[in-house]
């Protein structure tokens, strides 16, 4: 099951950071786009569900408080 859970937020995550990319891009936003690209990458390197969610919550969150 935990590699089904895995697979199943990396796409979530993906999905969001595909959404963040396009968003950026389109709106010449350099944090959304940089989020975006991070979100859709870092999931190739964790193993760990936790990690995973941790890192992905953050990554989601940072273009809410960072405006540049």
């Amino acid at each position: 099951m935990g590699g089904l859970s895995i697979i199943i937020w990396s796409l979530l995550f993906g999905s969001i950071g595909m959404g963040f990319f396009m968003y950026g891009k389109k709106q010449r936003a350099i944090v959304p786009l940089c989020s975006g690209v991070a979100l859709m990458v870092f999931p190739y390197f964790i193993t760990s569900i936790v990690m995973l969610v941790i890192i992905g919550v953050a990554l989601i969150a940072i273009p809410y408080f960072v405006r540049l």
